[in-house]
């Protein structure tokens, strides 16, 4: 009698534990995400433009070796302060070119002869990193440059003295993300590249590996050997 009592008070406890368990679903149906492909150009920098910047810029150490760290796309809007709908349509067209959400930009101080005051927004700005931060410069050299009109290349003169590059757009429609019917004003923006290059030098030959396609020659070497 007691070997069938405590046989029933298992299959209780059994029965009651299966009740309460969550059920467990296979990793398919779970909805599990496979891994993600990473972006080609980052590939790439691995696989072939690292080997190669070892080699021209005469470098053994391969953490020596300059590398993208950012991008920071930046529109600034000085009529937003008469018309603020011009700022929803601009986060929204800024988070489809670089496919993640921008935020705001506010003045930082107060302007009487441009009727601007302080904490007013007056543009976007969004910093992308890591794959989307590839994947943004991808597409800006192979599919929005070339769509510039009478574009002949960008110039090698955008350097900050540290390996650091900044583009204008005048149009930003040049972008395929965006639908021209929904675009109510054409708007330029400004795409900074920050780099660990250590000269202009360095961080020329580092985009010029990735495909930037610029007009010029690109600074001197020797002005890139005396600031590193």
């Amino acid at each position: 009698m007691a070997e069938e009592t405590e046989k029933k008070a298992k299959a209780k406890r059994s029965e009651k534990e299966a009740k309460t368990a969550p059920e467990q679903k296979p990793a398919a149906e779970q909805g599990a995400s496979e891994p993600s492909i990473p972006p080609r150009l980052k590939v790439r920098y691995e696989q072939e433009i690292v080997p190669r910047l070892m080699q021209e810029l005469k470098i053994e150490n391969r953490m020596r070796v300059p590398r993208l760290t950012k991008i920071v796309i930046n529109m600034s809007l000085g009529e937003a302060r008469e018309n603020a709908k011009l700022l929803d349509s601009a986060l929204e067209e800024v988070r489809q070119i670089a496919g993640q959400k921008p935020v705001m930009t506010r003045a930082r101080k107060a302007i009487s002869n441009f009727k601007l005051r302080q904490g007013m927004p007056i543009g976007v700005m969004v910093t992308l990193r890591r794959e989307r931060m590839y994947e943004f410069l991808d597409r800006l050299i192979n599919v929005a440059l070339p769509r510039v009109r009478d574009f002949r290349g960008v110039s090698d003169k955008a350097f900050d003295g540290r390996g650091n590059y900044s583009l204008g757009i005048r149009e930003h429609i040049i972008f395929p993300e965006l639908n021209l019917d929904k675009v109510e004003k054409v708007k330029g923006l400004t795409i900074t590249i920050a780099t660990t290059a250590r000269s202009d030098f360095e961080g020329y030959m580092l985009l010029k590996e990735f495909g930037m396609p610029f007009r010029a020659a690109g600074p001197e070497r020797g002005a890139a050997v005396e600031a590193a």
